[in-house]
Protein backbone atom coordinates (compact mmCIF):
# COMPACT_ATOMS: atom_id res chain seq x y z
CA UNK A 1 0.00 0.00 0.00
CA UNK A 2 1.23 3.46 -0.92
CA UNK A 3 2.25 5.81 1.88
CA UNK A 4 0.14 9.00 1.93
CA UNK A 5 2.00 12.25 1.61
CA UNK A 6 0.59 15.11 3.67
CA UNK A 7 2.65 18.26 3.38
CA UNK A 8 -0.10 20.78 4.00
CA UNK A 9 -0.25 22.37 0.55
CA UNK A 10 3.48 23.01 0.36
CA UNK A 11 5.62 22.25 -2.68
CA UNK A 12 7.43 18.93 -2.52
CA UNK A 13 11.00 19.15 -3.81
CA UNK A 14 12.54 15.85 -4.97
CA UNK A 15 16.30 16.03 -5.38
CA UNK A 16 19.40 13.89 -5.90
CA UNK A 17 20.69 13.25 -2.39
CA UNK A 18 24.20 12.37 -3.54
CA UNK A 19 24.79 15.41 -5.76
CA UNK A 20 26.81 18.13 -4.02
CA UNK A 21 25.18 20.84 -6.20
CA UNK A 22 21.70 19.54 -5.38
CA UNK A 23 22.44 19.40 -1.66
CA UNK A 24 23.87 22.91 -1.75
CA UNK A 25 20.75 24.09 -3.54
CA UNK A 26 18.52 22.45 -0.93
CA UNK A 27 20.54 24.14 1.86
CA UNK A 28 20.06 27.47 0.06
CA UNK A 29 16.33 26.88 -0.31
CA UNK A 30 16.06 26.00 3.39
CA UNK A 31 17.76 29.29 4.34
CA UNK A 32 15.56 31.36 2.04
CA UNK A 33 12.20 29.61 2.64
CA UNK A 34 11.10 32.04 5.36
CA UNK A 35 7.40 31.26 4.86
CA UNK A 36 7.83 27.48 5.23
CA UNK A 37 6.42 26.67 1.76
CA UNK A 38 8.74 23.81 0.83
CA UNK A 39 9.23 20.18 1.84
CA UNK A 40 12.14 18.03 0.66
CA UNK A 41 12.74 14.38 -0.12
CA UNK A 42 15.52 12.48 -1.83
CA UNK A 43 14.44 11.37 -5.31
CA UNK A 44 15.34 7.73 -4.57
CA UNK A 45 13.19 7.60 -1.41
CA UNK A 46 10.47 4.95 -1.30
CA UNK A 47 8.17 7.63 0.17
CA UNK A 48 7.69 9.18 -3.27
CA UNK A 49 7.47 6.01 -5.38
CA UNK A 50 3.69 6.43 -5.69
CA UNK A 51 3.99 10.00 -6.99
CA UNK A 52 6.56 8.89 -9.57
CA UNK A 53 4.41 5.94 -10.63
CA UNK A 54 1.23 8.07 -10.99
CA UNK A 55 3.03 10.35 -13.41
CA UNK A 56 4.89 7.60 -15.30
CA UNK A 57 8.20 8.76 -13.85
CA UNK A 58 9.04 5.48 -12.13
CA UNK A 59 12.37 5.18 -13.94
CA UNK A 60 13.61 8.51 -12.66
CA UNK A 61 16.29 8.36 -10.06
CA UNK A 62 19.32 10.30 -8.98
CA UNK A 63 21.21 9.34 -12.13
CA UNK A 64 18.88 11.39 -14.35
CA UNK A 65 19.93 14.73 -12.91
CA UNK A 66 16.33 15.88 -12.80
CA UNK A 67 14.86 18.07 -10.09
CA UNK A 68 11.15 17.52 -9.54
CA UNK A 69 8.66 19.76 -7.80
CA UNK A 70 5.24 18.37 -6.94
CA UNK A 71 2.30 20.73 -6.62
CA UNK A 72 -0.65 19.54 -4.48
CA UNK A 73 1.16 16.29 -3.56
CA UNK A 74 -1.37 13.52 -2.96
CA UNK A 75 -4.26 15.80 -3.90
CA UNK A 76 -6.70 15.71 -6.80
CA UNK A 77 -4.77 18.39 -8.72
CA UNK A 78 -1.35 16.81 -8.17
CA UNK A 79 1.11 17.98 -10.82
CA UNK A 80 4.83 17.33 -11.30
CA UNK A 81 7.17 19.96 -12.69
CA UNK A 82 10.53 18.97 -14.16
CA UNK A 83 13.84 20.67 -14.81
CA UNK A 84 13.64 24.43 -15.42
CA UNK A 85 9.88 24.56 -14.72
CA UNK A 86 10.66 23.15 -11.27
CA UNK A 87 13.32 25.83 -10.70
CA UNK A 88 10.90 28.59 -11.75
CA UNK A 89 8.23 27.26 -9.36
CA UNK A 90 10.72 27.18 -6.48
CA UNK A 91 11.91 30.73 -7.12
CA UNK A 92 8.31 31.97 -7.05
CA UNK A 93 7.86 30.60 -3.50
CA UNK A 94 10.81 32.47 -2.02
CA UNK A 95 10.93 36.05 -0.72
CA UNK A 96 12.10 38.93 -2.93
CA UNK A 97 14.03 39.16 -5.24
CA UNK A 98 13.67 35.46 -6.17
CA UNK A 99 10.12 35.58 -7.61
CA UNK A 100 11.23 38.30 -10.04
CA UNK A 101 14.09 36.08 -11.19
CA UNK A 102 11.57 33.26 -11.69
CA UNK A 103 9.37 35.52 -13.81
CA UNK A 104 12.38 36.57 -15.89
CA UNK A 105 13.37 32.93 -16.44
CA UNK A 106 9.82 32.13 -17.53
CA UNK A 107 10.25 34.57 -20.44
CA UNK A 108 13.00 32.33 -21.84
CA UNK A 109 11.45 29.60 -24.01
CA UNK A 110 11.29 26.26 -22.18
CA UNK A 111 13.47 24.36 -24.71
CA UNK A 112 16.25 26.89 -24.16
CA UNK A 113 15.83 26.86 -20.36
CA UNK A 114 15.83 23.07 -20.32
CA UNK A 115 18.92 22.95 -22.50
CA UNK A 116 20.78 25.03 -19.91
CA UNK A 117 19.38 22.82 -17.16
CA UNK A 118 20.49 19.64 -18.94
CA UNK A 119 24.00 20.99 -19.48
CA UNK A 120 24.39 21.73 -15.77
CA UNK A 121 22.89 18.31 -14.92
CA UNK A 122 25.31 16.56 -17.24
CA UNK A 123 28.40 18.19 -15.66
CA UNK A 124 27.25 18.52 -12.03
CA UNK A 125 29.18 15.54 -10.65
CA UNK A 126 32.38 16.54 -12.44
CA UNK A 127 32.22 20.16 -11.28
CA UNK A 128 30.64 19.97 -7.81
CA UNK A 129 31.27 16.32 -6.95
CA UNK A 130 29.24 13.43 -5.63
CA UNK A 131 28.60 12.63 -1.97
CA UNK A 132 28.85 9.12 -0.54
CA UNK A 133 25.41 9.52 1.03
CA UNK A 134 22.72 12.12 1.49
CA UNK A 135 23.75 14.43 4.39
CA UNK A 136 21.50 14.32 7.43
CA UNK A 137 19.47 17.46 8.08
CA UNK A 138 19.95 19.35 11.33
CA UNK A 139 17.41 18.94 14.11
CA UNK A 140 15.69 22.20 13.05
CA UNK A 141 15.54 21.11 9.40
CA UNK A 142 14.35 17.56 10.01
CA UNK A 143 10.65 18.52 10.09
CA UNK A 144 11.00 19.89 6.54
CA UNK A 145 12.14 16.54 5.10
CA UNK A 146 9.97 13.46 4.43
Amino acid sequence: MEEAIDIGGRLLVMFDGRCALCNGSVRGLLRRDRWDRLRFVELDSTKVAGVLARHSLGGLGSATGTLLVVLDAGGAAERVLLRSDAVVALLRELPRPWPSIGVALKWIPRPLRDLGYRLVARWRYRIWGQLESCPLPTAEERARFL
